[in-house]
């Protein structure tokens, strides 16, 4: 392992707006308490650099941010951001988002991003918008909260509106081309480090916009024989 990741590894814990895989039992329920408000909670998951959930928070200085991602070497970028703009409304969070339910007590999430999460071609269940971890955000989120999902990945988008059909949840926004949709909305003109990349050379990049729903989400029929292993 490289010198400068042990560095961030090692900042990232040190940081006084980040929380690690063991911290479970003491932020569960708690967050806003940690937070220090009654502000509604967002989690960006697989957040990466964490360039959304600082954007977001930028935006929204009453609503509180959380990124998720495994790798703390790059939510250091976030963290650190945060920590030098003073953004109060901003905490970072390392763990499997296959865990999440032991990190958010039910209906403490108030809303859901999942930006260019890496769309699994092979592990159709994997995917973030799949009907696995639909079920599991519903044990966090009421029925009521908004999932975000902007991807360059046609895999990822496609699947993610087919979901979204199956289980017969509520589209509010679909757009193909983020970038011939305008006026464009703040929130859609945050960058990532990965939107920028894929942009460079010529990916579109989607979003839409659904309601969680309180439904059972199923599997799709080809995966219906996988869905006992990972």
């Amino acid at each position: 392992m490289s010198k400068p990741k042990l560095i961030k590894f090692s900042e990232y814990t040190a940081f006084p707006n980040t929380y690690d895989i063991q911290d479970a039992e003491t932020i569960k329920g708690n967050w806003q308490a940690i937070f220090g408000n009654n502000n509604p909670i967002v989690i960006e998951l697989a957040c990466g650099k964490g360039d959304y959930t600082v954007g977001l928070a930028r935006l929204n200085p009453n609503i509180n941010y959380i990124g998720v991602d495994i790798k703390s070497n790059r939510m250091w970028t976030g963290a650190k951001a945060a920590i030098t703009e003073n953004l109060n409304n901003v905490r970072f969070l390392r763990t499997h988002i296959d865990n999440i339910t032991e990190y958010f007590a039910p209906n403490e999430v108030h809303e859901i991003w999942i930006t260019f999460a890496d769309p699994q071609p092979h592990k159709a269940r994997k995917r973030l918008s799949s009907y696995k971890f639909l079920n599991l955000y519903r044990q966090i989120a009421p029925a009521t909260a908004l999932v975000n999902v902007k991807t360059d990945s046609d895999l990822f988008y496609e699947s993610t509106l087919e979901q979204v059909q199956r289980d017969q949840l509520t589209l509010l926004q679909n757009i193909p081309d983020v970038y011939q949709f305008l006026p464009m909305p703040p929130v859609l003109q945050i960058q990532t480090y990965y939107e920028k990349m894929w942009l460079a050379i010529g990916r579109t990049i989607k979003f839409c916009q659904f309601v969680l729903g309180d439904c059972v989400s199923q599997p799709a029929p080809e995966e219906e024989d996988s869905t006992s292993g990972e």
